[in-house]
């Protein structure tokens, strides 16, 4: 969408402050736990973009809560599986040779956003360490939640999604739908009939970059709209922007997931 579209598509002037006072009315406040999922686009045109998302965020929240986004960096990864756009099977190698190693400051994401994107560039925000599932976060949990991700279980019990899950943190997906709720991956990675697949990505280890190979759990998240639609909880619909929302607690939406996800098992 050009950016005079976007104009033309948004009927009221949109700020910092206009948006901060949405959220207000969402329900958030400060010392919330918040973890976004986000498309600027859908919002409409605002005045200083992502970077005005990002400020009214933090300024709502303050640094008594913490804010939440994915990071995935996954263009690092095994090229066999690459679909969007796939190469050539004889790049396959060099491109395992070639590409970088993870740099939790450097690492581009993937299909995260420009608000993800903007909230990358914070001084203050912690990136996760997995090379290509990472998480970011700012406040008050954020070293905490940040400090660690196994390379074979990223969504799983060790993960920031485990540390995230005994505290009280709300989803609030803005403008897209559960498909992107990442916190769903916690309900396939903790299955004890768990299926896995060979995966591969550049890292630092011993302070040489390395092609590390490791079993990854397969994740199905087209899945995510039904278990949203099955839940019998609370998820409530509102507006940020011109962007629909959803806002539901984290915990019993997951602890649902791992029951929705079990007795729909793939043969």
């Amino acid at each position: 969408m050009s950016e005079l579209l976007n104009i033309l598509n948004t009927p009221e002037f949109q700020s910092k402050s206009s948006l901060k006072q949405q959220l207000l009315s969402l329900g958030i406040r400060a010392g919330d736990n918040l973890m976004i999922h986000s498309s600027l686009k859908s919002m409409g045109w605002i005045a200083g973009g992502a970077q005005t998302v990002v400020e009214a965020l933090m300024e709502t929240v303050t640094e008594t809560g913490t804010l939440v986004m994915p990071a995935q960096s996954t263009g690092n990864s095994d090229p066999v599986y690459w679909m969007e756009p796939p190469v050539p099977e004889n790049w396959h190698q060099p491109i395992r040779d070639a590409l970088p190693a993870y740099d939790p400051y450097l690492s581009e994401m993937r299909g995260m956003g420009k608000i993800a994107e903007c909230f990358h560039r914070h001084p203050l925000t912690v990136r996760s360490p997995h090379p290509s599932h990472s998480f970011m976060a700012w406040g008050s949990k954020a070293i905490q939640w940040m400090s660690e991700q196994p390379l074979e279980d990223s969504f799983g019990r060790k993960s920031p999604l485990a540390k995230m899950l005994q505290a009280n943190v709300k989803i609030l997906l803005i403008g897209v739908g559960f498909d992107s709720c990442t916190a769903l991956h916690y309900a396939e990675f903790v299955q004890e009939s768990r299926k896995t697949s060979p995966q591969g990505a550049a890292m630092l280890i011993g302070g040489k970059r390395v092609w590390q190979t490791f079993d990854c759990v397969e994740m199905d998240a087209e899945r995510f709209p039904e278990i949203a639609k099955a839940f019998p909880g609370v998820i409530s619909e509102g507006q940020w922007g011109q962007a629909k929302t959803h806002l539901v607690e984290m915990k019993p939406l997951v602890d649902f997931g791992i029951d929705w996800v079990c007795q729909h098992a793939k043969a």
